[in-house]
């Protein structure tokens, strides 16, 4: 079978022969369709994340195929075997049946960038309220976008969104938005008004700013989920003494791949009635030439 294989951090992965894996015991082989490039992929191909520390590399965490009785499933991988491959074997447990109206390619580009946000309000969120109020930090990324879309699904009352860009946040559909200045010390935050959960995609010093000036009414729920505006985060110590901030963290290790399998059938149904993102379709054989490109939506790869 054909492969991307990444065999140096600093180099695009290149497209290979291999031998095809043989399933063990309570595996499936799948037949792979659709696999998404994601910014964790690229993190994970460039030896930037904390899951990946060897070389020879297959990048791909998850994807769509067929297994042998031609039934299409979406199965997760966030291990060493990667799903930029013609074939796959994957446990029972990483392995579920597409739902009926899901396309497989938008499956392949949705499901990674919708897990964050879903993980982060089931795993990470407690008790929610019935009307609660969410702001979605980076609402105009991929990520925040589904995020929009999935705190509805769990019955949020008022969504607010924030980013850089005002005419994307008017497209996002959110009930108000806050937009982030260059200079964080810039941002308004000061009529966001009450919100019990914020997710977090951005971090950094717009996080700190953010934080440092809101004055909720009750508990908030802070969840860091992303980097987009930098790795850390300096908060003053007022900002936790003076309000009932809890705050957390959502990703591989904050909640384990057993918690997220069970997931991931609910997550399926609920990207049914979630409408189609922008996608690029490109054939594995151009991995190393398309790695590096820049598109306006997900690359999705097809064997």
């Amino acid at each position: 079978m054909h492969v991307a294989q990444v065999t140096a951090w600093d180099q695009a992965p290149k497209y290979i022969s291999l031998p095809t894996p043989a399933p063990e015991p309570n595996e499936y082989l799948i037949k792979i369709f659709a696999t998404g490039l994601h910014q964790v992929v690229r993190s994970r191909a460039a030896g930037k994340h904390y899951s990946v520390n060897t070389l020879p590399h297959v990048p791909g965490i998850d994807g769509v195929g067929t297994l042998p009785n031609g039934q299409t499933v979406y199965f997760s991988c966030f291990g060493p075997g990667g799903s930029f491959a013609e074939y796959i074997t994957r446990p029972d447990a990483m392995v579920r049946p597409l739902p009926k109206g899901l396309d497989p390619v938008q499956t392949a580009a949705l499901v990674n960038p919708a897990m964050s946000s879903w993980m982060a309000l089931k795993a990470r969120c407690e008790n929610l309220p019935s009307d609660f109020n969410v702001l979605i930090m980076g609402a105009t990324s991929a990520s925040g976008r589904l995020a929009v879309s999935l705190a509805r699904h769990f019955g949020a009352s008022k969504v607010f969104g924030s980013g850089r860009n005002e005419e994307s946040l008017k497209e996002v559909g959110l009930d108000g938005f806050v937009v982030l200045k260059d200079d964080p010390s810039e941002t308004d935050w000061s009529a966001l008004g009450h919100v019990d959960i914020i997710l977090d995609y951005v971090y950094g010093t717009q996080a700190a700013r953010l934080l440092t000036q809101i004055n909720p009414k009750g508990r908030v729920q802070y969840v860091h989920v992303g980097s987009l505006g930098g790795t850390e985060m300096s908060l003053p110590g007022v900002a936790l003494r003076g309000k009932d901030l809890v705050i957390r963290g959502s990703g591989p290790g904050a909640w384990s791949m057993g918690d997220m399998a069970k997931e991931i059938a609910g997550l399926l149904e609920a990207l049914v009635s979630v409408g189609d993102q922008k996608v690029e379709i490109i054939k594995l054989e151009d991995v190393e030439a398309a790695w590096n490109k820049k598109g306006e939506g997900r690359m999705v790869f097809v064997p």
